[in-house]
């Protein structure tokens, strides 16, 4: 078992793909999960770190990093992938971590009629945010104060993977323009062909190829790039937090069936990851489901 190197630093982070939980999946399936262990990844991938030294007076517990995970639940910030108003495209989830304090960040991208142009939003919960909004962001003191009351533990921050809205048909806003280019990150494209949408496994609705087909379509052939770059997924994060763990799949709750991330012994577990940075603790006891096909009624309002 390693512990924090000598010079205080944290060995890297773990990214588990979804090609490595397909591993997992498969036992989930067919069989009664097994221990863990049993799997070759975990003698190579989970059995390797403990992240940092166990610490008798830590300043959190698993339970109050459940608390505020559900806090931000009931209070409508924490990432609902069945957001009536949005069609999501991609989603991903890591965890940061030191001996004082965590964070849980989760990548939502998708299209929402209502903002006009797909957009990324990073959801940061953490005992510790970085890069709040300040007082001149509000017209008035009492204003400010109440998004720090409303907000203790959760910020949310969007950027634009696609900056220009020139392949959007305006006199048709949730469709495309015939023959339009698009700019996601550094790279300039066209809109996909029907054909090539379809073999990605997307099923079109109409004869006009969709802007949020689009999106679904460029997050199974481009998913680095829409999703956030490591500093946009830090933007509200402590910098002293290493990333512990990165997940492209994990069971998310179901917020509009009234369940709270504390119902799922998947939140449980990274629960106790955050709270002794042990990477032994990580296991898959849930079958994933934030693939955006689990989440029909997303974007249908």
């Amino acid at each position: 078992m390693l512990l924090p190197y000598r010079d205080g630093h944290l060995p890297p982070p773990i990214s588990i793909s979804r090609h490595d939980l397909s591993l997992f999946n498969k036992e989930i399936t067919f069989a009664t999960l097994p221990a863990l262990q049993t799997q070759p990844l975990t003698d190579t991938v989970f059995g390797m770190f403990s992240l940092f030294k166990k610490r008798p007076n830590r300043p959190f517990t698993s339970r109050d990093i459940l608390s505020a995970l559900d806090k931000s639940a009931a209070d409508f910030q924490f990432p609902m992938l069945d957001n009536g108003y949005i069609y999501l495209a991609a989603s991903r989830l890591s965890l940061y971590g030191s001996t004082d304090c965590w964070a849980i960040v989760i990548e939502t991208f998708g299209f929402s009629p209502r903002v006009g142009e797909p957009d990324l939003t990073i959801t940061t919960i953490s005992n510790r945010l970085h890069n709040r909004n300040s007082v001149s962001d509000y017209v008035s003191l009492g204003a400010y104060q109440s998004y720090l009351s409303n907000k203790p533990n959760t910020d949310m921050r969007q950027f634009w993977p696609i900056p220009n809205a020139s392949w959007i048909d305006q006199d048709d806003p949730e469709h495309v323009v015939l023959n339009g280019i698009l700019h996601l990150r550094e790279r300039k494209m066209g809109i996909p062909e029907r054909a090539d949408i379809e073999a990605a496994g997307i099923e079109l609705e109409s004869d006009r190829i969709a802007i949020f087909e689009v999106c679904r379509f460029l997050a199974e052939k481009h998913r680095a790039d829409v999703l956030g770059t490591e500093i946009e997924r830090r933007v509200s994060v402590d910098p002293q937090m290493r990333e512990i763990l990165m997940l492209d799949d994990w069971h998310h709750p179901d917020l509009a069936a009234s369940q709270m991330p504390s119902q799922t012994r998947t939140f449980k577990n990274f629960a106790q990851i955050l709270e002794d940075g042990n990477l032994d603790r990580f296991r898959v006891s849930e079958v994933p489901n934030n693939h955006w096909k689990n989440w029909p009624d997303g974007g249908t309002l």
